[in-house]
């Protein structure tokens, strides 16, 4: 039997819920060669969208191709995942991607790794470096093999905000929007996990990727739709949770929705076969329990002026920090350091800023430091 609560990995199946418009804008894109952007706060259910639709939308006519570039470096990092992924992608036997490497890509030497683990089958690679492939070359591999056979491919792209970190990425971004600008058979689908180099990357009207395609922005998903979820997931491992209870599990950890499925399990692995507000509370602290590590790694390195910065924000203060009434209760110092003190806390992912201001990204974050730190 199946987990009733699934996190830390993307979900499928009956483990996915909600995000029915997304999903329906999102495979209509895929089916008409709309590229796609998708950005949101981390643990928002991203990948799990892209590959709900990828299981939807590959077929004969739409090849639909995934990728995690999280590892990737360099430009030609980037151009070795690309070029192997899509050739395994589309071709279903080992000897037709040895064949369709050669074909396509000259000067490669495509070899099959197998993996020692029975479960992981094998990696192709290709040996794609500067001296023997240009970028050029890389890039339009899913436009001429989609148009040789008469198909589309939709290549899904996962972290790619690593190309805005890479070194001269500005270049890059350059060389690849200049070329997949012109594809009619591939189109793409980019998405990634840090939200404010996604933001930069598309946003920016002086970036190359300004206007490139359809974006997204993912919201929470509403708690009405989280209650239903929760409840009979819960009477999947007979046991009972009443719709107040689900609803106190959505409002302690925003709606977040791996946080969501995190703190279910944990409440479910708590309690008896009824439900209690103590249940939830255990869940909480074994949820806490299971995030403090990495969240005493963020902070670790933080300067005093930049915790305290925090510590206002999580007082209720998200806003003009320079008042009297803030200075005098967190030392922030000088209101030229203001500016510098919240870049340095969007770069860390630590808080997010909006129209009406400052607030910590974070709902488990927040809960750990304002017990913990305040």
């Amino acid at each position: 039997m199946s987990s009733p609560f699934i996190y830390g990995m993307s979900v499928e199946g009956e483990n996915f819920t909600d995000r029915e418009l997304e999903t329906q804008r999102l495979k209509l894109n895929f089916e008409h060669g709309v590229n796609s952007i998708l950005i949101s706060p981390r643990r928002m259910g991203k990948t799990s969208l892209v590959k709900k639709v990828a299981g939807m939308t590959d077929s004969a006519d739409i090849k639909v191709v995934y990728m995690d570039i999280y590892k990737c470096r360099t430009e030609y990092d980037f151009y070795e995942k690309f070029a192997s992924s899509i050739i395994q992608a589309t071709a279903t036997k080992m000897e037709k991607m040895m064949e369709t490497a050669k074909e396509f890509l000259v000067s490669v030497t495509p070899t099959i790794t197998y993996s020692p683990e029975p479960t992981s089958g094998f990696s192709l690679s290709l040996g794609i470096n500067p001296k023997a492939n240009t970028p050029e070359e890389v890039l339009e591999l899913p436009e001429r093999i989609a148009r040789k056979h008469g198909i589309r491919i939709v290549v899904c792209i996962d972290e790619f905000q690593q190309i805005g970190e890479m070194p001269n990425s500005l270049t890059i971004q350059k060389t690849i929007r200049s070329v997949w600008q012109h594809h009619r058979h591939a189109c793409y689908c980019l998405f990634g996990s840090k939200q404010h180099l996604m933001s930069e990357l598309f946003y920016s009207r002086k970036m190359p990727f300004y206007q490139f395609g359809d974006m997204f922005f993912l919201k929470k998903i509403p708690a009405e739709k989280w209650v239903p979820f929760i409840v009979g997931r819960f009477a999947t491992a007979h046991k009972q949770i009443s719709d107040d209870l689900a609803l106190r599990i959505c409002n302690m950890v925003d709606n977040y929705s791996a946080y969501v499925q995190q703190l279910a399990w944990n409440v479910l692995v708590s309690s008896g076969d009824v439900v209690t507000s103590e249940s939830v509370d255990d869940g909480l602290r074994a949820t806490l329990d299971q995030v403090v590590p990495l969240f005493i790694e963020q902070t670790a390195k933080l300067s005093t002026y930049q915790l305290n910065l925090i510590r206002a924000i999580c007082s209720g203060y998200h806003d003009d920090f320079g008042k009297s009434e803030v200075t005098s209760r967190f030392n922030l110092g000088t209101r030229s350091n203001l500016a510098k003190l919240k870049k340095a806390l969007v770069e860390h992912e630590i808080i997010e800023i909006t129209e009406t201001g400052c607030y910590i990204s974070d709902p488990l974050f927040r809960l750990w430091f304002s017990r913990e730190m305040m």
